[in-house]
């Protein structure tokens, strides 16, 4: 499912909207629905905003900005991705024997948290 904010932009006396996806989610409608909220909530308003307010529509949410000398919305909808030229490939599974990458290994630790050996000790690749 794809997390889509369409927000209203101001140049002057002109509006626009634009279309964004934000974010892209595997799971059921209602868990990129509890996501878009979670965004939606999290919005940074506007700063002559005065008044907002968050309503549940059909496709997501609508946040609507009351200010002093402007008003104005942001759409927060979900939609299904059918095409994505530029989608990343899929991650190949992991074997869960191989430690991913930056993975701590677990070594005898000092009480302050610090290795007893060097990790580089032994190492046949090192000068």
């Amino acid at each position: 499912m794809g997390l889509v904010v369409e927000p209203d932009v101001r140049s002057g006396e002109s509006r626009r909207w634009l279309a964004d996806v934000v974010g892209q989610l595997e799971g059921t409608r209602e868990d990129a629905l509890r996501e878009l909220e979670a965004r939606a909530r999290a919005f940074p308003p506007p700063r002559w905003a005065q008044r907002t307010r968050l309503l549940r529509t059909a496709e997501g949410f609508l946040l609507v900005v009351n200010g002093s000398w402007a008003d104005g919305h942001h759409r927060f909808s979900v939609a299904e991705v059918l095409h994505d030229s530029a989608a990343p490939p899929p991650e190949a599974p992991r074997d869960s024997a191989v430690p991913p990458p930056g993975a701590v290994p677990d070594v005898p630790r000092d009480a302050d948290g610090v290795a007893r050996t060097p990790s580089w000790l032994g190492r046949t690749d090192l000068p």
